[in-house]
């Protein structure tokens, strides 16, 4: 029998066939893997499942992450992510075709928004119609006085890929897209739709694109208001590891609960192979 930190019975999670993985904070830290990443993604493969990796970092390419991962040992294709980025793409190409698109993004992000088509510019421009924001490594203060100018001065529609407040780094957390948009919104009065989790585009468009259903997969991740909020709104199996940002007192003391929580990947892993995880 599976039990998780708080001895709830999980023993659905050997019926689980697809893993939507968060990655920050979930399997790695920055450039250092967590103990257990590799044994439970071999696990997840042995057992017949297949595992993605959904991430609201959006300063990365899916051929950025393709380099990364595979730094830390972990071999994988496109096939094997989907992003923010790509959540985004998807939705501007549905709904902004044909019109620019002011970007407020690393140059990672505006490459693979430019390579689906859209029309991206990271200047002010006559004809801009849509600003979006995206979690910006190379961010800095002309960046911001731009997006705040074209909020400031154009009726446009305003949009960011995704809501995370902090991102984990080595020694604690700085800060994501969610506290960007706050930091405009104080200078703007303009606040975005976000797009990534936890809205459940990532993972409907995951489950149908591997032909799975919902009671098929699971959602792992450490952040409440965006990995275990995306399984809660998308009806789904859901597990938060005490790897990242949320802790055992947010947890406790907080709205969002989720239906399983381990200690870190180790720990699931570990008690998916004892109870017959493996085939």
């Amino acid at each position: 029998m599976i039990r998780d930190y708080y001895n709830t019975n999980a023993d659905d999670l050997l019926n689980k066939k697809l893993f939507l993985f968060d990655m920050d904070g979930t399997i790695y830290e920055e450039d250092r893997i967590f103990d257990g990443t590799i044994d439970l993604l071999n696990l997840i493969k042995e057992r017949g499942g297949r595992y993605v990796f959904i991430t609201n970092n959006s300063s990365k390419s899916v051929v950025d992450y393709i380099d990364k991962v595979a730094k830390m040992g972990i071999k994988a294709s496109e096939e094997d992510f989907f992003t923010s980025s790509q959540a985004t793409a998807l939705f501007f190409r549905k709904k902004y075709p044909n019109d620019l698109i002011y970007c407020q993004g690393t140059k990672s992000l505006i490459a693979e928004l430019k390579s689906k088509g859209l029309h991206v510019t990271e200047k002010q421009e006559d004809g801009i119609k849509v600003v979006l924001t995206g979690f910006d490594t190379e961010l800095n203060f002309e960046k911001l006085r731009n997006t705040c100018q074209i909020l400031t001065e154009r009726e446009v529609d305003y949009y960011a890929t995704n809501p995370d407040l902090v991102c984990p780094v080595s020694f604690g957390f700085v800060p994501d897209n969610g506290s960007v948009a706050i930091m405009i919104k104080n200078a703007t009065g303009k606040y975005p739709t976000f797009i990534g989790k936890p809205e459940t585009m990532m993972v409907d468009i995951c489950c149908e694109k591997f032909g799975f259903t919902k009671d098929e997969a699971v959602i792992i991740g450490d952040r409440l208001y965006t990995d275990i909020q995306t399984g809660i709104n998308a009806k789904m199996a859901n597990i938060c590891v005490l790897t990242g940002e949320a802790t055992l007192k947010d947890i406790e003391e907080g709205d969002i609960k989720p239906m399983y929580v381990f200690e870190s990947v180790r720990v699931l892993h570990d008690l998916l192979a004892k109870a017959g995880g493996a085939s």
